[in-house]
């Protein structure tokens, strides 16, 4: 685990293959998440945000997701900072 966020894409991403050797295996996919330990939702959220990924894909995805997450929250700060910096040039504070 991962701690509080989950499981890692590695742990998803092998969830995932053994569920699809059930599944190959003839089981359904409530007998095949209550093997794996996971709820039919999460087995569909897995399914598509990482059907068909390798282990280094995922990865790459997460880094992205993350770096994303910083440079929205950079932008939030600078934008609050330059409007902050507008009304002081105003005379507006």
């Amino acid at each position: 685990m991962a701690g509080k966020k989950g499981k890692t894409p590695e742990q998803i991403i092998n969830l995932l293959r053994q569920a699809d050797i059930l599944i190959a295996e003839g089981n359904t996919i409530p007998l095949i998440c209550k093997k794996l330990g996971i709820s039919d939702n999460t087995y569909y959220k897995y399914r598509k945000e990482y059907g068909g990924m390798e282990v280094s894909q995922a990865k790459r995805l997460k880094e992205l997701e993350e770096e994303n997450r910083r440079l929205k929250k950079a932008v939030a700060e600078l934008t609050l900072d330059k409007l902050i910096l507008k009304e002081a040039a105003e005379g507006n504070f």
